[in-house]
């Protein structure tokens, strides 16, 4: 199946698993719908989001995911503070083991290569090959016994073809409400990264699963998503892009300052722009920052909310449509992904 974004497929699978599920099973007692052997294409990989009010997708954990992501980390202090469910996945508390894709990418696990820089140099030294391959599941995680963290993907292959950057996930298993849309988010996000590092436009991506599945307690909210209008409307916003160029120094120093924001040694300034970044970069601290001050309980000003590309505050307003310039914000009761 070929689609233009993300934001035409994902409702396209949602609609999908309810009315033609393939199977009904409930592996470790989660009930849920199936089909096998999917695959679908993106033409515009870097259109990474579905625009629908009824999603209220949380683009600040999108975002932190895929910086998890990029530092090769694997500790819960990063990754559970934009998402404190994901700590029942963790075998020590501590850590993660098979969703901490960083470690695969950086070599971060034991005994492992640092996977990244060889496939940049795979794509400079042949730009035909097929080699540039990234691993990710790892054979003896289904050795432990009771894991709670196996991953869920299989590895990420990138390919240059006709001057382009194309990306294929591939997916052991994914769940279509949420999980689909975290990973299509942060895989094309690396697949931009890369591509800018290599100076070449992001190309297409392919999303491969063995078994994409719909578990039933979200059965309804998939449903509300497919009743909201936005689902079937052209997509109203592009997503921003990446500045041109090799975005490692600036992603370095994102990180730096998102750890100041997450620990609370730090507030960004009145004017975000001081930091030196590209707008696209500050635009990504500016939303770590509003995510402080939601955690927080303290006010969000207009300014902030106005200094927002418009795609991410309409997200930020449907995720915690508390948030406004008149008052201070009262924390939900979770800012999970």
């Amino acid at each position: 199946m070929d689609f233009n974004t993300f934001h035409h497929a994902y409702p396209h699978m949602l609609r999908w698993l309810i009315d033609e599920p393939a199977y009904r099973n409930a592996p470790r007692g989660h009930a849920s719908r199936e089909q096998l052997g999917v695959r679908f294409r993106l033409a515009r990989a870097d259109q990474r989001v579905p625009f629908v009010p009824a999603r209220r997708l949380n683009i600040v954990f999108n975002f932190a995911e895929a910086l998890w992501y990029l530092a090769g980390r694997d500790d819960l202090d990063f990754i559970a503070y934009y998402a404190p469910s994901i700590r029942n996945y963790s075998a020590d508390g501590s850590r993660l083991t098979g969703t901490a894709y960083g470690r695969a990418l950086f070599g971060a696990a034991e005994g492992r290569p640092d996977q990244w820089p060889s496939v940049v140099e795979t794509l400079r030294e042949d730009p035909d090959s097929k080699r540039a391959v990234i691993q990710i599941f790892r054979g003896e995680e289904l050795q432990v016994p009771g894991n709670p963290d196996v991953s869920c993907t299989l590895g990420l292959q990138f390919l240059l073809r006709e001057g382009a950057l194309h990306g294929v996930g591939f997916m052991r298993a994914n769940d279509v409400y949420r999980g689909m849309t975290s990973d299509v988010f942060s895989f094309t996000f690396l697949q931009e990264m890369l591509a800018r590092e290599l100076g070449v436009p992001v190309g297409s991506y392919v999303h491969q699963v063995g078994s994409l599945h719909l578990y039933d307690p979200d059965h309804a909210r998939a449903l509300e998503v497919l009743a909201d209008p936005a689902a079937h409307e052209p997509p109203p916003w592009r997503f921003p892009a990446m500045p041109e160029g090799d975005n490692w120094p600036y992603v370095r120093e994102v990180l730096v300052l998102e750890e100041q924001l997450r620990l609370g040694r730090h507030s960004l300034t009145a004017d975000p722009g001081s930091y030196g970044l590209p707008p696209y970069w500050t635009q990504v601290l500016t939303l770590f920052e509003i995510h402080r001050r939601i955690r927080h309980r303290e006010h969000v000003s207009e300014e902030q909310l106005a200094f927002l590309d418009p795609l991410y505050r309409r997200l930020v307003e449907e995720r915690w449509p508390s948030v406004t310039a008149s008052a201070s914000v009262a924390a939900p009761a979770s800012v999970a992904g």
